[in-house]
């Protein structure tokens, strides 16, 4: 099995010796979990918005660097509504400001982070282009 070499914090370290006896049985249970639940998410949370809103949100998340701190469903609602007033993302996509705002705004953060995630990814991936945007959205 591959392996990865994360980050972790103090308490991120306790708390996996103390729920799982040792550090890497805990990341060996967490990460492919939680990578799973994560791709079941973003199939569910995209059932939520059009076509048009997803490649918005994706658009809103070009040249962002996603840190866990500023990953909450207020950051998603600025970076979508600067993304809208500053550079008409939802009119380039064809998609309604009023809708996509009230449908992220029904979101917690922790789908919010989800869909923050899944946006920015596609800027990293080496597929990225206009083409393969529509591609990128159906995915999952």
């Amino acid at each position: 099995m591959p392996q990865v070499a994360a980050r972790i914090n103090d308490d991120q370290e306790r708390w996996l010796k103390d729920y799982f006896r040792t550090k890497s049985a805990g990341a060996e249970f967490i990460l492919p979990w939680a990578v799973d639940t994560f791709f079941r998410a973003i199939a569910n949370i995209k059932t939520l918005f059009t076509g048009a809103e997803l490649k918005a949100i994706v658009e809103a998340h070009k040249d962002v660097r996603l840190m866990p701190d500023n990953s909450r469903l207020s950051y998603l609602l600025l970076r979508v509504h600067d993304a809208c007033e500053m550079n008409n993302v939802h009119m380039r996509h064809g998609a309604s400001k009023s809708s996509l705002e009230s449908k992220l705004k029904s979101l917690d953060d922790t789908q919010a982070t989800a869909l923050m995630v899944w946006a920015s990814a596609f800027w990293v991936s080496r597929n990225c282009s206009a083409e393969s945007l529509d591609e990128y959205i159906r995915a999952y």
